[in-house]
């Protein structure tokens, strides 16, 4: 469990931080060839890289995600009782209420 929410803190971090470099890296002009664009096509360059970023980031969480083990994960059993006792419980109390009666008269 504790793999899984490492994994998704990483790559919120990275969703928050990758878009935010790109686009300071472009408006100060830290990436070579910047200084030749127009304002108006650095702030179309960073915005649609920085889209871009925040898209691989998600596709790279996704595919973390599709590579984990998948019988790693096994359901708590304790858990498993108490929903289905709780099913049992709900369908018996929905077979007594008065709407129902009335149904079945």
């Amino acid at each position: 469990m504790a793999g899984v929410i490492q994994k998704f803190l990483i790559a919120s971090m990275f969703m928050c931080t990758v878009p935010i470099a790109i686009l300071y890296g472009f408006n100060h002009k830290l990436f070579p060839g910047t200084i030749q664009l127009s304002p108006h096509s650095v702030t179309l360059l960073s915005g649609f890289l920085a889209v871009i970023s925040v898209n691989v980031v998600i596709a790279f969480y996704i595919y973390m995600a599709m590579k984990e083990p998948s019988s790693k994960h096994e359901p708590d059993l304790k858990f498993v009782a108490d929903a289905k006792a709780s099913i049992k419980h709900s369908g018996l109390n929905e077979a007594d209420s008065p709407s129902n009666r009335g149904k079945q008269e």
